[in-house]
């Protein structure tokens, strides 16, 4: 019997101390993280009650790259374009990512802009099956971009890749030089793992981690104003508030939540595992023929700027584009000037 009291009183301490940690936890994921102004709650529940935006002003479709369905959505410029441009997310990320002042900027200059989401994120098929013993490459996610080029009968287009759209981007260049007319490489890397440059560090980890969990509220809570306050609290933390669109973030938020299928947190999961299992790309990279602009900004803790410095010293002619004091992010401060340096380098490619 003594046994038993013993063990009874153990599970009993074990779960006391579980409901503390746990209460803990919670104490910290609501009493953290940045407070939104009452304006910023204002403006929520305006675009709340109102008629929802149209945040998708192009022509729209899908692309069948072999048994997936990619979705695209294709902007004209008014005039005759001058050329096409493909925006690459981000890991995790949906063509809807992408800023209006970045899509608007490459239209207003006279390009054609086609933007679409990757497997796994938006209105693309999701892998329901994946399996981490045999799961997809960057490779394979570059044949997402080649057919969507094939279904709106691209011949060439100046590819712009973010992150790990970067990696994808740099895949269709090796596999498909003809149909890059220049890359725009944006704070990526051309072999996460190279044991001879800086990786992401414990400290932004910590940081990282965190951040995720000060945002952890919104989804406790849920519902839409919840999930649109988790956006603009996860951009204030990463980017600062100033210049901060929140009506414009709220829209986007509110018509993936209505209208698409929201976020699959498990395509986060198999673009990391996907750009893990790459590997290098450096002696493909060399034999590139292909006008290249490296931008990377010199305080990314996540993909260190060395990454950069490293593509640009194996890529042929490639230029390079630091953005001092800049992580991470995108967008970034000065958006401007960095796309009148991306529109001016597709522009002489």
């Amino acid at each position: 019997m003594k046994i038993f009291r013993k063990a009874g009183k153990m599970l009993l301490s074990a779960i006391v101390i579980l409901l503390l940690l746990l209460a803990g936890f919670l104490i910290y994921a609501f009493a953290s993280g940045p407070k939104l102004s009452p304006e910023t709650d204002r403006i929520i529940e305006g675009v709340l009650s109102s008629e929802l935006s149209d945040v998708i002003v192009g022509k729209t479709g899908f692309a069948s790259s072999g048994r997936l369905k990619i979705w695209y959505e294709s902007i004209s410029p008014e005039s005759s374009p001058r050329g096409t441009v493909l925006l690459i997310t981000a890991m995790g990320g949906n063509a809807l990512d992408w800023h209006p002042q970045v899509v608007r900027a490459f239209v207003e200059a006279g390009y054609q802009v086609v933007r679409y989401d990757q497997r796994g994120t938006g209105m693309s098929d999701w892998i329901a099956d994946w399996n981490s013993r045999n799961p997809y490459s960057v490779a394979d996610m570059a044949g997402d971009a080649i057919a969507v080029f094939d279904e709106l009968e691209i011949k060439k287009a100046h590819v712009v890749g973010l992150s790990m759209g970067g990696m994808v981007a740099q895949e269709i260049a090796i596999q498909h030089p003809e149909r890059v007319a220049s890359l725009t490489l944006l704070m990526t890397s051309g072999y996460v793992g190279d044991p001879d440059l800086p990786g992401l560090t414990s400290r932004y980890l910590f940081d990282y981690l965190a951040k995720g969990i000060a945002l952890l509220k919104y989804r406790i809570l849920g519902g839409e104003k919840n999930l649109i306050k988790e956006r603009i609290a996860k951009q204030i933390m990463v980017v600062g508030s100033d210049g901060l669109d929140v009506k414009g973030t709220a829209e986007v938020v509110l018509y993936d939540l209505r209208k698409r299928k929201g976020v699959n947190v498990r395509a986060i999961f198999q673009h990391q595992t996907a750009a893990r299992i790459s590997g290098s790309r450096y002696e493909k990279l060399k034999t590139l023929n292909v006008p290249t602009l490296v931008v990377h900004g010199t305080a990314d803790q996540f993909i260190p700027v060395e990454h950069g410095k490293k593509l640009v010293e194996v890529i042929p002619n490639a230029k390079g584009l630091w953005l001092d004091n800049v992580g991470h992010i995108f967008p970034v401060p000065n958006m401007d000037g960095l796309m009148k340096n991306i529109i001016s380098h597709l522009d002489h490619s």
